[in-house]
């Protein structure tokens, strides 16, 4: 396991895996979510658990479709947007979604 070089680093683990195929092979049943423009899910409608892998591409691109290909569709969230908006940037987008299963957990950790 390799830490990452923040200044909060003594709070987060983080393991780094070359590839979305190593994390597969050594996670076989893990629950991964993908959030992606293209998903038909609302992440407000997953029961997420403990556990849980939650997928962000570039903020520019997205994620691309080779890794989209290797999870199964029904797992690909998306965020609610109006009609003609333009989709959240990468940081208001990974707050919304993990908040969202923070909460659902109970807020475990908190202060």
């Amino acid at each position: 396991m390799r830490r990452a070089g923040l200044d909060y680093r003594e709070f987060a683990e983080m393991s780094v895996h070359g590839n979305l195929d190593e994390f597969l092979a050594q996670y076989p049943e893990q629950r991964i979510f993908p959030c992606t423009t293209k998903g038909s899910t609302n992440y407000a409608d997953i029961a997420f658990r403990r556990g849980d892998c939650l997928l962000f591409g570039p903020e520019t691109r997205g994620l691309p479709e080779a890794v989209l290909e290797k999870i199964p569709r029904e797992t690909w969230l998306r965020i609610p947007m109006l009609p003609n908006n333009r989709s959240l940037n990468l940081s208001n987008a990974v707050a919304v979604v993990v908040y969202e299963a923070w909460r659902q957990q109970g807020f475990p950790g908190k202060a």
